[in-house]
């Protein structure tokens, strides 16, 4: 009759744990569908965060590519490299709610979901007002 609680406990703590490594699960590297810049993922607090941290062509006539889409022409000036994309995610059920997408070829912001298709197979979803007028694309996890 002892070894109810304990294996009651074992079970709690493990299902905890596997809870907790699965809300981190998105964090890494990730290339996006065409292959021209790589997206790290990572946490801050309790939401999740990504800036484009490499770009195929980081530079153009030798300078750094700049933000120059951006609505706001204070922004317009800074680089397009470490420049976070992804803000403010939370994890609920199963995948990355609330957050969203910043596009710096159209200079606009789109709602986000993302949701984890295997450990290395991220879709991301950006849309506008609902989830089912949007596009969703698929990012590799960099090895």
């Amino acid at each position: 009759m002892r070894k109810f609680p304990f294996l009651m406990l074992l079970f709690i703590t493990v299902s905890f744990s596997a809870l907790a490594q699965n809300k981190d699960a998105i964090v890494g590297k990730w290339l996006n569908p065409s292959g021209e810049g790589q997206i790290e993922i990572y946490k801050k607090g309790e939401k999740y965060y990504g800036k484009l941290a490499w770009m195929k062509e980081p530079n153009l006539d030798g300078k750094p590519k700049l933000d120059t889409k951006n609505p706001n022409e204070a922004l317009q000036k800074r680089p397009l490299l470490n420049l976070e994309i992804l803000k403010d995610f939370v994890y609920e059920s199963g995948k990355w709610t609330d957050g969203t997408i910043y596009d710096p070829k159209s200079g606009k912001t789109y709602s986000c979901n993302m949701t984890l298709k295997s450990a290395d197979v991220l879709n991301v979803r950006g849309y506008v007002g609902i989830s089912l007028l949007g596009r969703s694309e698929t990012f590799r996890r960099v090895k």
